[in-house]
């Protein structure tokens, strides 16, 4: 019995909130991140971040506006687990888009209800990527739009 107590005690003690909270390296609401410029290719800094950005969001570092392009984790074995050390964000200079359309929970750039919309967080469409869909064109309200 004497045992039984003692581990249990040492459980208790080795996953108390506090006790973690204070072997914590890094807190999760601050996430360290090195931007890498994809062309040409370059690291551009190393920021703390709040959030965390998926492909297609953009940010702003040092007055510039960047468009993430992709996201890798980077993880540090450290007493036998892996810790996510810090994340690296592949970037592009870029505008903040201007036409923006609500689909599947997600936003993504120009008039989804088009035809030749690409529906992507990164691309408006093939036949006019620059924009802008209002007078594009080439617009066609998509099959989907069309009644049966």
């Amino acid at each position: 019995m004497q045992n039984l107590k003692g581990m249990k005690l040492r459980w208790r003690v080795r996953y108390h909130p506090s006790v973690v909270r204070n072997t914590h390296v890094m807190e999760p609401d601050s996430l360290p991140a090195e931007l890498i410029l994809t062309h040409p290719r370059q690291t551009l800094g190393k920021v703390q971040l709040d959030w965390t950005p998926q492909p297609g969001n953009y940010l702003d570092y040092q007055g510039q506006t960047y468009a993430v392009l992709e996201r890798r984790h980077r993880y540090l074995l450290k007493s036998g687990r892996y810790r996510l050390e810090k994340i690296a964000l592949y970037v592009q200079s870029a505008k903040r888009p201007a036409e923006k359309s609500l689909i599947e929970g997600r936003w993504v750039i120009g008039d989804a209800s088009c035809r030749f919309s690409a529906r992507s967080e990164l691309i408006r469409c093939a036949v006019n990527p620059e924009g802008p869909c209002h007078s594009c064109r080439f617009y066609e309200p998509s099959a989907s739009e069309f009644p049966n």
